[in-house]
């Protein structure tokens, strides 16, 4: 999926037409086969059209004012995915709020680690690798990183991380 979406909007595009053609086919129809219906099953199949039709003029409504937009939600899920299979993330946590792109989630979870660590409830090595991986999704998201942070990163990434790092710039 190197397009990075312009196929799948090019596929929900011809989709969304094909659906208001046949939902518009079927109006007409309807109009046409007015006198062999009943009343009510006349009425009911026009109501449920236009329900129908309701449904997609709301799915355009979010495309159009960018509340939904399939290229940035993919390439997260596809991001997501390929950090699971390169193993560079080892913390599911952390792959989830990646792939719904919580940077807020993943900063606060850095929080409560940083706390962790010094009360002594967290081991130095699952610390690390945990904000290594946290950081790298920072990074990933378009986060600015403190120079600590990115001090810390390249001090401790691993191999795995790199790997992901360089797949996904070329995914980009």
């Amino acid at each position: 999926m190197a397009s990075r979406g312009t196929t799948e909007t090019s596929k929900l595009k011809q989709n969304l037409e094909e659906q208001l053609d046949r939902l518009m086919q079927q109006l007409q129809d309807l109009e046409e086969c007015r006198e062999e219906l009943d009343a009510d099953e006349y009425e009911e199949t026009k109501k449920e059209t236009l329900e129908q039709l309701s449904e997609i003029n709301d799915s355009l409504k979010k495309i159009m004012s960018g509340d939904m937009t399939l290229v940035d939600e993919l390439s997260g899920m596809q991001l997501a995915i390929q950090a699971a299979i390169s193993q560079a993330f080892k913390t599911p946590e952390v792959i989830r709020m990646f792939a719904k792109k919580q940077p807020r989630q993943l900063r606060t979870r850095l929080a409560e680690m940083d706390r962790d660590l010094m009360v002594g409830k967290l081991g130095r090595d699952l610390y690390t690798q945990q904000k290594v991986e946290i950081l790298t999704a920072l990074r990933k998201l378009g986060e600015k990183l403190t120079p600590d942070d990115e001090m810390f990163l390249s001090a401790n990434a691993g191999e795995a991380l790199s790997q992901f790092e360089r797949v996904s710039t070329d995914l980009g």
